[in-house]
């Protein structure tokens, strides 16, 4: 085995993804302005997901976006329920993917990019020290941390200026995952193809 190939049971893409389902349901049940109920449902998904990865004995570092899902969600959900007007009002999908964005940003500013735990777990021990696999996470975390920035301001825009624009509101949401999900699938593909490149010269 390349000492950048993934195990095949253990895909760190799906590991992302998994990750941001409250994120998702929180975009979706906030589609039309109201963030109460999504902030709710979003924290209740996020808190049962840490205690499930949790329990399957997943490391911490391998949970840092879902530690801040349950914080945020948690903050949220208080403040919704117990001040009227919900807090942030329309803007709560964007604050809430702004969140994301800080997050992942100062993982990076901290030099401890949010993907290395995911990525851990679906490459060999022998990796995980590595200079390219850091190097590999670094790209992959700032593309995350790029797409969550633009779907932020992409939605923040789209509030105040087209509120009833459902439809882009919607592709906003969608494409802010979609993208960075693709990019990371074929970045990987990339660099392990990279790897098993420079083992066989």
């Amino acid at each position: 085995m390349s000492l950048m190939e993934c195990r095949p049971e253990e895909s760190p893409v799906l590991g992302y993804l998994r990750s941001f389902l409250p994120w998702i349901a929180f975009a979706v049940l906030s589609t039309n302005g109201e963030a109460r109920y999504g902030a709710v449902a979003a924290f209740a998904l996020s808190a049962l997901l840490l205690a499930m990865d949790r329990r399957k004995g997943r490391a911490w570092d391998a949970l840092v976006l879902e530690i801040g899902s349950v914080v945020f969600f948690a903050g949220l959900a208080l403040a919704a329920l117990l001040i009227t007007p919900a807090p942030f009002g329309e803007y709560g999908p964007a604050v809430a993917v702004g969140w994301l964005a800080l997050t992942a940003w100062t993982t990076l500013a901290i030099r401890r990019p949010f993907t290395l735990g995911i990525a851990r777990e679906g490459v060999p021990a022998a990796v995980h020290s590595t200079p390219m696999f850091y190097r590999v996470n670094v790209v992959i975390t700032a593309a995350w941390a790029i797409a969550f920035t633009c779907n932020a301001a992409g939605l923040a825009l789209l509030i105040a200026f087209a509120p009833h624009a459902t439809v882009a509101i919607i592709a906003v949401k969608i494409c802010g995952f979609a993208i960075p999900a693709v990019f990371t699938v074929r970045y990987a593909a990339l660099a392990r193809a990279r790897a098993r490149a420079a083992q066989a010269a």
